[in-house]
């Protein structure tokens, strides 16, 4: 088929899918960069991108893309893990606009949707009337009801529910030429009329429809022809699930929902070893439980609440209340032989277990030792009966090849997923890639199992299929999907007629040399080719919403909801610039660039993305060599060089601030600084919290408490901006016994030259920095400020990776409550008694954390939780123009909603300078510092001079 056609067919291709649909079409390279790759090995390139609206602009695309002899593939979430969902025709995005839930029948249990509803959006619409879709794979917050019909998908509740074709009722579907099909279940002589030839192809393979295929609840791979059998039904609809996007394109779903418990709890069993859990998971089925998973401890960087041993089960039950959950746990945890095992019925501890085995994913793709590792032999699955057994020999299998890999998965159903260290930049390690995988497939069918469990055959099994199902079975196969699809649009290269499992890897055109760089990426061996790569597309940071106080990734993509602007879409336009087939200007691109504009750097990616991408980092690195001797952005000679244009304005304060409360002068620096319109500019200042320490200690008035000195850094917006935060840290410092003192005079992190791409200018402030400190180097020092914590604990050393010295001061930063809780465990904080809202920082969540500000706050007697997610304003990025309408939708989405519905005498925290300004301009709010909350809390000191 015509994939690779030259410009002008491209072009005509472009304006007739223009004329015959109402949706976006985008043959653009941002579009076709942010869909080559999937969660898989695999990269293909796109002719373009097509959003429909509607079933008709499906029908019609397909139509004009048979007229053209395109291929087209079908995509929901594109966290396919086998490389279905990439291809190199039309892409048809069906998460933009095809994402109603058409209706909901709680009577009938019932739901209708379109592909591109997102799978927790059905679970939310449900939950009221105590439903849910059973089916839950761990990508629940992003993948969708369409890609799951294509992948039979089926997670971690399926012991209970069954995969996705076990809660499908009937499908409406669009062929390749634009013609829809109708299917429910049981066809017999009703096969819709447009397959012809479907039931002379049942009729000649009854026999092998009846013995070819594995008896496993987990048999994903090839096509269910089996479900065709006349004593099954002719249940097209099932045979239809898990066609990979081959057959059709699903436009909408009828779909069974089940009767969510009302409460839940969860039993953790630990074991010796993965075969031990593997072995013990079948004999708990019979106390019907609603999930078996099990995970081994390699999987596991922390210990995150788990009892001892080396593998573990997670076990949930479901009850109508509370004890009911919590009597049908202690039932299995009597019966199970475990080493340990625990109960747990708080729902807060429940989450932070299942996020440990829901990051699996994620987690998975790198070693203990940081060494990178693939799917591609995600989810094999053998009969539960035989999952210890199979362990152990693919284990051996692993060994003897030199490879290592970590298993997790669905061990009550005999589904193991794995990620393993393959080496696919070489060509001897993608060799043995190939090598490997064609064993393993004969170990997986020597027991019983089928290739895929869950994921779908895709390209990178799909090839090996004949090994499990043999020729003839394969060859019926082919005749399915001819009868679909004669023409061969759908997907080709797919399950059948597939491609080697060894091509199209997108690795392959990446650079073979790290590329020059400013960041020292210490976890990627300093190459930036593997920081880029570090994003599998597993796309947790296209979660839409999530629950208060979960985290802060991607605040961009929730408030614009496009690829572009998610942590994954970023990263694949890196990998993209850096292959330079798609993106051909390098460092000078202005499609990463602009899709690098609406990064708020807020670091969230660094913590709560499986992987720790860290696209703050890759901003700032891509803007240093952007505008590498070129003309900057007004904001960026402006805020970017922020700490020194304060410096200069700090004996002017009082006539600054004059002026920025006139409405002409403001606006004039408004447009001249790059500042938005409707940003007000905030208050300098008349006397710097460092001038303020100086003449206080001038004036003896600084009590000596036992030679204990505590180092304050004068960051630049305690300093120039709120120096009262500075002034109620050091009461509280000193009511610790404490004298508090600066490190030295002058000193900068850098943070506002790192967040604008200015690095050989950061570097030199921070080796300043360092020259300044001198002999108090390595002593412990308290940052108010946690953007500039975080910059000084990671920016700093990543930047100067030659200079010791920072890496010592990197690892002597301390937040206040950290450094209490370190250095005066026995000073008790003034008792406030009172509940508190308001937002933790993004970057102390991310780099810095947060357990000890938990502790301080709760021995203060502050009570309540503070809200997830960006405050929208993340340093210069609010300020700028262009960004107001983001930075409004990331304070809406969690921030200030949770300060409205506080209530009256609630206290308002926020640590950060941005937060507390978005607050005060957004909401009328004047939030606080934690210090200034202890601080007033504290015996009056008199007066000072």
């Amino acid at each position: 088929m015509a994939a690779h056609q030259k410009p002008t067919e491209r072009a005509e291709l472009a304006q007739a899918l223009r004329s015959a649909v109402r949706g976006e079409v985008d043959f653009g390279p941002t579009a076709r960069a942010l869909t080559t790759m999937d969660a898989s090995n695999y990269r293909r390139v796109p002719l373009g991108v097509v959003a429909p609206r509607d079933a008709d602009d499906v029908a019609a695309a397909l139509a004009v893309c048979r007229a053209h002899a395109v291929p087209v593939v079908p995509r929901g979430g594109g966290t396919s893990i086998a490389g279905q969902s990439t291809g190199t025709g039309v892409v048809l995005d069906l998460t933009r606009h095809l994402r109603r839930i058409v209706e909901l029948d709680a009577g009938s249990r019932t739901a209708v949707v379109q592909p591109g509803v997102v799978l927790d959006d059905l679970r939310a619409a449900a939950a009221p009337h105590g439903l849910t879709f059973g089916p839950d794979p761990s990508t629940h917050s992003r993948c969708t009801l369409g890609g799951m019909i294509g992948n039979n998908s089926c997670g971690a509740h399926s012991v209970a529910w069954g995969t996705t074709a076990d809660n499908v009722h009937a499908l409406t579907v669009t062929r390749y030429g634009g013609d829809t099909l109708r299917l429910g279940r049981g066809g017999g002589p009703g096969f819709p009329a447009g397959l012809v030839g479907l039931p002379e192809l049942v009729g000649a393979g009854l026999a092998l429809l009846r013995t070819g295929f594995p008896a496993l609840p987990r048999r994903i791979s090839g096509y269910a022809l089996d479900a065709l059998l006349p004593e099954r039904g002719a249940d097209l609809v099932r045979a239809f699930c898990g066609s990979e996007g081959t057959l059709g394109v699903v436009t909408e779903a009828s779909v069974r929902l089940v009767e969510a418990p009302a409460a839940r709890a969860l039993v953790v069993l630990a074991y010796a070893d993965e075969s031990a859990a593997a072995e013990a998971a079948p004999g708990l089925l019979p106390h019907h439980p609603l999930t078996v998973e099990g995970m081994a401890a390699d999987l596991v960087r922390e210990p995150a609440g788990l009892p001892r041993g080396g593998a573990w089960l997670f076990i949930e039950t479901g009850g109508a209340t509370p004890a009911e959950a919590r009597a049908h746990a202690e039932r299995v945890l009597r019966a199970a032989d475990a080493l340990n095992g625990v109960v747990v019925t708080d729902p807060a501890g429940q989450r932070a277990l299942w996020r440990v085995r829901e990051d699996a994913a994620g987690t998975a793709t790198r070693m203990p030792d940081g060494t990178e590792a693939w799917p591609g032999w995600e989810d094999c699955a053998v009969p539960p009966a035989r999952l210890g057994p199979y362990l152990r020999d693919f284990r051996a299998l692993l060994a003897e090849h030199g490879l290592r890999g970590t298993p997790y998965g669905h061990f009550g159903e005999g589904c193991v997923h794995v990620r393993i260290d393959f080496d696919l930049l070489n060509p001897e390690g993608v060799a043995r890639f190939r090598r490997f995988s064609g064993e393993l497939a004969d170990l997986v069918v020597a027991h019983g199992g089928s290739l895929s469990g869950e994921h779908g055959d895709g390209q990178a099994r799909a090839e090996l299929l004949p090994r499990m199902y043999g020729d003839e079975l394969v060859a019926l196969f082919a005749r399915f999907k001819d009868i679909w699809d004669p023409d061969g649009g759908m997907n080709p290269g797919i399950l059948v007629r597939p491609a080697r499992l060894d091509e199209n890897l997108r690795f392959e055109v990446l650079p073979r040399r790290p590329v020059d760089v400013a960041f020292g990426y210490p976890d990627d061996g300093g190459d930036f080719s593997a920081a880029v790569r570090r994003c599998v597309g597993v796309a947790k940071c296209r979660t839409a919403a999530r629950p208060a106080g979960a985290g802060v990734m991607c605040p961009s993509f929730r408030a614009t909801g496009e690829e572009a602007h998610s942590t994954r879409g970023r990263a694949r336009l890196l990998h993209e610039m850096l292959a330079g087939e798609v993106i051909t200007d390098g460092w000078r691109s202005e499609e990463v660039r602009d899709a690098l504009d609406l990064c708020l750097a807020c670091k969230g990616c660094r913590g709560d993305c499986p992987v720790g991408v860290d696209m703050a980092t890759y901003k700032a690195e891509f803007l240093h060599h952007h505008y590498r001797g070129r003309l900057r952005p007004a904001a960026h000679y402006t805020m970017g060089r922020l700490p020194g244009w304060l410096r200069l304005a700090a004996p002017f304060a009082g006539v600054l601030n004059t002026l920025a409360r006139a409405r002409p002068s403001a606006a004039l620096a408004k447009r001249l600084a790059g500042i938005a319109p409707e940003r007000g500019i905030p208050v300098l200042a008349r006397e710097t919290f460092t001038q303020w320490l100086r003449r206080r200690s001038a004036g003896g008035t600084v009590p000596l408490c036992d030679d204990q000195v505590a180092l304050l850094w004068p960051d630049t917006f305690t300093d120039h901006f709120s120096p009262e935060v500075g002034r109620a840290a050091v009461r509280v410092l000193e009511s610790a016994g404490r004298t508090v003192l600066t490190p030295g005079r002058g000193l900068c992190c850098g943070l506002t030259y790192v967040s604008t791409g200015q690095l050989d200018r950061a570097r030199t402030v921070m080796r300043r920095t360092l020259d300044r400190i001198g002999a108090v180097l390595g002593d412990p020092v308290v940052v108010l400020e946690p953007s500039c914590a975080a910059t000084l604990r990671t920016d700093l050393p990543e930047l100067l990776a030659d200079d010791p010295r920072a890496a010592e001061l990197a690892g002597s930063v301390r937040t206040l409550a950290q450094y209490l809780e370190e250095y005066a465990p026995h000073w008790r904080p003034p008792r406030l008694d009172r509940p508190v809202t308001g937002q933790t920082h993004c970057h102390q969540h991310a780099v810095l954390g947060d357990a000890a500000d938990r502790r301080l706050r709760e021995r203060a007697g502050l009570t309540g939780e503070l809200s997830g997610g960006c405050c929208g304003l993340a340093g210069n990025f609010g300020f700028e123009r262009g960004h107001w309408g983001v930075s409004v939708a990331c304070a809406e989405e969690q921030l200030l909603p949770s300060v409205r519905a506080a209530e009256p005498g609630t206290e308002v925290l926020a640590d950060g300078f941005s937060c507390r300004t978005q607050l005060e301009q957004l909401g009328g709010v004047r939030a606080r510092h934690l210090a200034e909350v202890l601080a007033e809390g504290l015996p009056r000191m008199p007066p000072e001079g």
